[in-house]
């Protein structure tokens, strides 16, 4: 005689795992649905705004005599960390039409520290493999970077750490934030990692045209675009900015021949960059505190 195997407990079954957040990527980091046509939009809102914010800066300093040919260094160095301003603004500001954002959306969290630093080395490295061979092949030296004097560098020593401010740290924090942040965010959500990433970069390049030399820009449009894959690969804004600190470190030194200044300016830019990032992250992630409970009845 056959016996039936009795029936299995529909309780006792194995559970089911959980279907997979449509917000969050293959590393169970949650990934913000920004719309990509708001990256586009929030550069040109960017950019507009920081052109404001030049023309309020010119003018108030023709106000009070400045040569409007000549302007004095502070003017410059001014209406540059307005610009940069300008873009951390827009990428927030266009992120908020999505909802509630946190700095974690920004990449602005933590991330394993030696596979970091390995893709760190390993993006830069890629970066001045690629700008040699291709410096190489066109045969021209773009290493006589001309915005240090644009902005004043040489004028006096006051001027000369106030770039190196700027260059070290204002730049890397802002266009991280906003190129990889949001941009390539955004871009993302369109076509998947590489476009974004490619996307990003030729922007990334392009948006440097006043400021670098022509030869540079594609070079700079492959930093771009290595600086997405750093991002996608880490999931954390910081190994970028670290990289980004470093290249504008030493590139500033070498315009003003600097030998063991230039790693006492990376340290000490890294340093100020690890305190904003703990700042704005208490800031940021503090929210109003929890309303009390009500008495029980």
């Amino acid at each position: 005689m056959t016996t039936e195997p009795a029936p299995r407990d529909p309780y006792l079954a194995a559970p089911e795992p959980p279907e997979a957040d449509p917000r969050e990527d293959g590393g169970g980091r949650r990934r913000p649905r920004w719309a990509p046509w708001t990256s586009v939009v929030a550069l040109i809102a960017g950019l507009a705004a920081a052109l404001f914010g030049a023309l309020v800066i010119g003018a108030v300093a023709l106000a009070f005599g400045a040569d409007f040919k000549h302007q004095p260094p502070s003017v410059t160095i001014a209406a540059t960390v307005v610009q940069d301003l300008c873009l951390i603004g827009a990428a927030i500001l266009f992120a908020r039409m999505a909802g509630r954002v946190r700095p974690g959306d920004f990449g602005l969290r933590p991330t394993r520290l030696l596979p970091a630093i390995g893709w760190a080395v390993l993006t830069w490295g890629a970066f001045v493999l690629f700008t040699d061979a291709f410096v190489r092949i066109i045969g021209v030296n773009p290493s006589d970077d001309q915005l240090p004097k644009q902005l004043g560098a040489d004028d006096s020593t006051l001027a000369l750490l106030a770039v190196a401010f700027l260059v070290a740290v204002v730049a890397p924090v802002a266009e991280e934030f906003f190129f990889r942040g949001y941009f390539f965010t955004s871009l993302r959500n369109w076509r998947g990692v590489w476009p974004a990433a490619i996307g990003t970069g030729i922007v990334f390049g392009a948006i440097h045209g006043s400021s670098a030399d022509p030869a540079f820009l594609l070079p700079l449009a492959f930093f771009g675009f290595a600086l997405c894959l750093l991002y996608q690969k880490t999931g954390s804004l910081y190994p970028g900015i670290a990289v980004h600190c470093a290249n504008n470190s030493i590139a500033f030194g070498a315009t003003q021949h600097w030998t063991w200044q230039i790693p006492v300016l990376l340290v000490c830019a890294l340093a100020v960059i690890a305190c904003i990032a703990l700042g704005v992250r208490h800031v940021w992630a503090s929210g109003p505190p929890a309303a009390a409970p009500a008495p029980a009845a």
